[in-house]
Protein backbone atom coordinates (compact mmCIF):
# COMPACT_ATOMS: atom_id res chain seq x y z
CA UNK A 1 0.00 0.00 0.00
CA UNK A 2 1.18 3.51 -1.02
CA UNK A 3 2.37 5.77 2.07
CA UNK A 4 1.55 9.57 2.12
CA UNK A 5 4.69 10.20 -0.13
CA UNK A 6 3.59 7.75 -2.66
CA UNK A 7 -0.08 8.88 -2.41
CA UNK A 8 -2.05 9.10 -5.93
CA UNK A 9 -4.78 11.25 -6.11
CA UNK A 10 -7.47 10.89 -8.12
CA UNK A 11 -10.96 12.64 -9.01
CA UNK A 12 -14.42 10.57 -7.75
CA UNK A 13 -17.94 11.38 -9.23
CA UNK A 14 -20.37 10.42 -6.91
CA UNK A 15 -24.64 11.15 -7.03
CA UNK A 16 -25.59 13.85 -4.54
CA UNK A 17 -26.89 11.10 -2.34
CA UNK A 18 -23.52 8.77 -2.33
CA UNK A 19 -21.73 12.39 -1.45
CA UNK A 20 -24.08 12.59 1.40
CA UNK A 21 -23.72 9.44 2.59
CA UNK A 22 -20.61 9.72 2.85
CA UNK A 23 -20.21 12.87 4.47
CA UNK A 24 -22.22 11.80 7.25
CA UNK A 25 -20.16 8.23 7.93
CA UNK A 26 -16.94 10.30 7.79
CA UNK A 27 -18.51 12.90 10.49
CA UNK A 28 -19.83 10.66 12.38
CA UNK A 29 -16.71 8.43 12.66
CA UNK A 30 -14.76 11.42 13.50
CA UNK A 31 -12.89 10.76 10.14
CA UNK A 32 -12.65 12.41 6.25
CA UNK A 33 -14.08 10.92 3.55
CA UNK A 34 -11.00 9.59 2.05
CA UNK A 35 -10.02 7.27 5.07
CA UNK A 36 -13.88 5.97 4.97
CA UNK A 37 -13.14 4.93 1.25
CA UNK A 38 -10.09 3.54 1.69
CA UNK A 39 -11.70 1.75 4.63
CA UNK A 40 -14.27 0.55 2.17
CA UNK A 41 -11.41 -0.60 -0.12
CA UNK A 42 -9.94 -2.30 2.79
CA UNK A 43 -13.35 -4.43 3.60
CA UNK A 44 -14.04 -5.16 0.20
CA UNK A 45 -10.41 -6.78 -0.47
CA UNK A 46 -11.74 -8.73 2.46
CA UNK A 47 -14.76 -9.85 0.62
CA UNK A 48 -12.96 -10.58 -2.74
CA UNK A 49 -10.57 -12.55 -0.78
CA UNK A 50 -13.64 -14.48 1.45
CA UNK A 51 -15.11 -15.04 -2.01
CA UNK A 52 -12.11 -16.24 -4.10
CA UNK A 53 -11.99 -19.10 -0.84
CA UNK A 54 -15.36 -20.29 -0.94
CA UNK A 55 -16.39 -18.48 2.18
CA UNK A 56 -19.23 -16.67 2.99
CA UNK A 57 -19.23 -13.10 4.85
CA UNK A 58 -22.26 -12.19 7.63
CA UNK A 59 -22.78 -10.74 10.45
CA UNK A 60 -22.61 -11.70 13.79
CA UNK A 61 -24.24 -11.07 17.27
CA UNK A 62 -22.30 -11.31 20.48
CA UNK A 63 -23.50 -14.82 20.65
CA UNK A 64 -21.73 -15.57 17.24
CA UNK A 65 -24.95 -16.11 15.92
CA UNK A 66 -25.73 -15.38 12.15
CA UNK A 67 -27.98 -12.06 11.96
CA UNK A 68 -27.00 -11.24 8.37
CA UNK A 69 -25.64 -12.80 5.73
CA UNK A 70 -23.85 -10.19 2.70
CA UNK A 71 -24.35 -11.11 -0.65
CA UNK A 72 -24.04 -9.67 -3.95
CA UNK A 73 -20.74 -7.87 -3.34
Amino acid sequence: MATDKESVRLSLNLSPELNERLEQLASSNHTTKAEILRKAIALYDVVAEAKTEKKRLGILDQNKKLLTEIVGI
